[in-house]
């Protein structure tokens, strides 16, 4: 049977929700439908935010999906340095996610739906069932990042059950004391309650390759280190691209005419590969645009953001280039001693002039020579 809408939103991932959500409560005159191609939106998982990282104004977007919040805020370990910041903590879990998408769109929602063929005002699927649209939107993942100079941040996260409370009182962002393998390695941590604990393995790999098993063995040992002890009740993996260069031009021809958002537009900050709150922004200027001429109108929202980001693709590339995998931690541990409120609109990717000047000032973590040439010779 064929179906028709106004909007058609191709991915039930972070992005393709939120432009979803932001429609259905700016816009219910639109109709919409949000095609996911699994039996539920939001795969398997976690999207975590700083409380700067989304303006005020917006946080009524994100906050009705908002499972759990440390207001009392996050720490940070390095070999030498430790530190705790103020700024509030959040996590969208997409157990929460489906829920409150399920709830908001109702019928709108269409689920184990696979997209064979798209246009710009059609979505067929691989059942055969035809949607006509006004409008096609492609939120699906990355697109071509063989157009992209790429490092990789890679992770597998464990929720564990703990036999006796973990003593873990807010999120550990990174703890970088942890043995330096496949480039740099740290553990993050997210306190669920006083006994459950979410321990991710992640790494900035000049490799997406991800060996699920030998991760999974070092975070039961770093568990049991700390004496946690345990049942796993939930395990998640991915691989996020850290990039360093590339052509745009390339990644999101001018030739396709169909609209994208998320990864698939490259809104997201080059250096930690982090698309929450670029996906934000976008969902709600989106709302804001005409549905015809889209195209046009998102590939240029997506070419100016990729300018802003030139900045941050030199600091990855500095990452990747100059120095040596396993003294990676340094330039991280330096940062981690730099003004909170500095760290903040980094990881909103709004730093400031003032801000990059004094990222790039004083005593280099990485050997001078190897930035130069890092600089003018990129990592491949």
């Amino acid at each position: 049977m064929d179906m028709e809408c106004d909007l058609a939103i191709i991915g039930g991932g972070l992005s393709g929700g939120l432009i979803a959500l932001a429609f259905a409560a700016l816009r219910p005159d639109v109709r919409l439908l949000l095609v996911e191609q699994d039996g539920e939106p939001g795969g398997n998982h976690i999207w975590s935010f700083f409380d700067g990282d989304v303006a005020e104004e917006h946080r009524w977007l994100i906050d009705p999906l908002v499972a759990h919040r440390w207001p009392q805020g996050h720490a940070v370990h390095f070999p030498g340095h430790s530190r705790r910041l103020n700024t509030p903590y959040n996590s969208v879990t997409a157990v929460h996610f489906a829920v409150s998408l399920k709830r908001r769109l109702g019928d709108g929602l269409l689920t184990n739906a696979c997209v064979s063929d798209m246009s710009s005002n059609h979505v067929r699927l691989a059942d055969g069932r035809r949607i006509a649209a006004a409008a096609v939107i492609d939120a699906r993942g990355a697109g071509d990042l063989g157009a992209l100079g790429c490092g990789w941040q890679k992770f597998v996260g464990h929720s564990v059950r703990c036999a006796e409370p973990h003593g873990v009182d807010r999120p550990v962002i990174m703890d970088a004391t942890v043995d330096q393998i496949d480039g740099y390695r740290f553990i993050y941590l997210l306190p669920w309650d006083d006994r459950t604990l979410f321990i991710e393995d992640t790494y900035y790999s000049d490799s997406p390759d991800l060996d699920v098993a030998a991760i999974g063995h070092r975070i039961a040992a770093y568990a049991d280190d700390k004496g946690w002890r345990g049942d796993v009740l939930h395990r998640e993996q991915g691989v996020l691209p850290v990039v360093h260069g590339g052509d745009f031009d390339r990644y999101w021809p001018e030739s396709d005419a169909i609209p994208r958002a998320g990864v698939k537009a490259g809104l997201f900050q080059p250096m930690t590969g982090y698309s929450l709150p670029d996906a934000v922004r976008f969902a709600l200027w989106l709302a804001d645009q005409p549905l015809d001429g889209l195209a046009s109108a998102t590939r240029s929202y997506a070419k100016a953001h990729w300018r802003k980001g030139e900045y941050y693709r030199m600091l990855a590339r500095m990452l990747f280039g100059a120095a040596a995998p396993d003294q990676r931690w340094r330039i991280f541990e330096r940062f981690y001693r730099l003004d909170p409120a500095l760290i903040q609109r980094f990881y909103a990717g709004r730093s400031t002039m003032a801000d990059r000047l004094r990222i790039l000032c004083g005593k280099p973590p990485v050997p001078i020579r190897s930035a130069m040439r890092t600089l003018w010779n990129p990592p491949a």
